[in-house]
């Protein structure tokens, strides 16, 4: 790639991420003089992703510098996240921001990828018919709640509900019919690229990202690099072993692991919870009764929060983050189980890791995950804007 597209997607990039800049700003960051940013500017309006407007306000004496917005309305990419309860679809705008969405509810029932397709396809025609006119798709991406080969999107596996090999992002691809591949991500990394670029990761290239739904995953961030591994399988930190003589047993066929002793099951399990009650409400149901005194949901916290504290641990002495994040249904148990964790962290991790690790909760919330999946779809206009011409309307 030349240095000219390079800069291009360079500036283009600043501007999804952090809004409207002024071309002194811009010009500023990428370290060029101004006339280097008008000329990339003038490209960039002139294939319809960016505009520039005065600012405001203005002050001091001269000319105002003109700011460059990106064209949110008319690019857009469509982002789809299947979790084990839920499915999510936005079409979401360039700049970052949900223009609209649809979800509907994932019964548990098995291996369900016709449902799940059959769902989201019909979700993405919808958004993408009531788009503006004029408005262009540049790139289409999904989250799912399992192990996901690289370049595929195949779901390797996914334990909840008996996903293996299943071709997921080729048939979304084909059942969308926009002639776009569907680029597909395991939901805790998009969580934490997401976090890092828009969230409570911000500044901060060595995070940990822990994500609850019914199991745990997780997403670590190396110098701002996602830890994959030799294969893309990478951070299963869910499936990391805290128990090992009498740990509750885990989908995956072991016992012991973080997922089993922290995950949605047993923290019902340990609040008496009979068996029908499962999902995020009853998890906040749990949270919230501890919160007002209940002794069995206190209880059942605390046991939860000793686990998690001690995943923790092992996480911040490996790793030295500078940030951790709880999202998803883990920001619930976390705001719960805060002085349980805590506690683990002071009896085991290495002084010099232990101060400077900040614990934080996702800034995206139920978001994360979607904003993620949308970060797939922008990544190739991103790298070349020169391309985005081939973008569907």
């Amino acid at each position: 790639m030349t240095r000219h597209r390079t800069s291009l997607g360079t500036l283009l990039r600043h501007v999804h991420l952090d809004g409207p800049l002024s071309r002194t700003e811009l010009a500023e960051r990428m370290g060029v003089n101004r006339s280097t940013v008008l000329s990339l500017t003038a490209e960039l309006v002139a294939a319809g992703l960016v505009r520039e407007e005065h600012p405001a306000a203005t002050r001091g004496a001269g000319r105002p510098s003109l700011v460059v917005r990106p064209e949110s309305e008319r690019v857009y990419v469509l982002a789809f996240d299947v979790s084990v309860d839920r499915l999510d679809a936005a079409r979401v705008g360039l700049g970052g921001a949900i223009l609209e969405r649809r979800q509907a509810t994932r019964p548990r029932a098995g291996v369900d990828l016709d449902r799940v397709v059959s769902v989201l396809a019909g979700f993405g025609r919808e958004l993408h018919e009531a788009a503006s006119p004029g408005a262009v798709c540049v790139g289409v991406g999904a989250s799912y709640c399992g192990m996901i080969r690289p370049g595929d999107g195949t779901v390797r596996y996914g334990p909840d509900l008996g996903w293996v090999d299943q071709a997921f992002g080729a048939e979304l691809a084909r059942a969308l019919g926009l002639g776009q591949p569907v680029a597909v991500g395991n939901e805790a990394h998009l969580g934490a690229r997401a976090e890092y670029e828009r969230g409570a990761g911000r500044g901060e290239p060595n995070l940990i990202y822990l994500h609850g739904d019914v199991g745990v995953g997780g997403g670590i961030l190396v110098d701002g690099d996602l830890l994959g591994g030799e294969s893309g399988y990478g951070c299963e930190v869910g499936h990391m072993l805290v128990n090992p003589y009498q740990g509750r047993h885990c989908l995956c066929g072991s016992s012991g692991c973080l997922e089993a002793e922290v995950g949605e099951h047993a923290l019902l399990s340990a609040a008496g919870r009979s068996p029908d009650l499962f999902g995020r409400e009853a998890v906040r149901d749990v949270v919230r009764e501890a919160a007002e005194g209940n002794k069995e949901a206190t209880a059942a916290l605390s046991e939860i929060g000793d686990w998690l504290g001690i995943g923790v641990s092992n996480l911040i002495n490996l790793f030295n983050p500078g940030v951790l994040i709880f999202g998803g249904m883990l920001r619930e148990v976390y705001q719960g189980a805060a002085p349980h964790v805590a506690a683990r962290i002071a009896r085991h991790v290495l002084p010099v890791s232990r101060d400077r690790t900040q614990l934080r909760l996702s800034a995206l919330a139920d978001d994360a995950t979607l904003i993620g999946a949308a970060g797939l779809g922008f990544a190739a206009l991103l790298s070349d804007p020169s391309k985005s011409h081939g973008g569907t309307r």
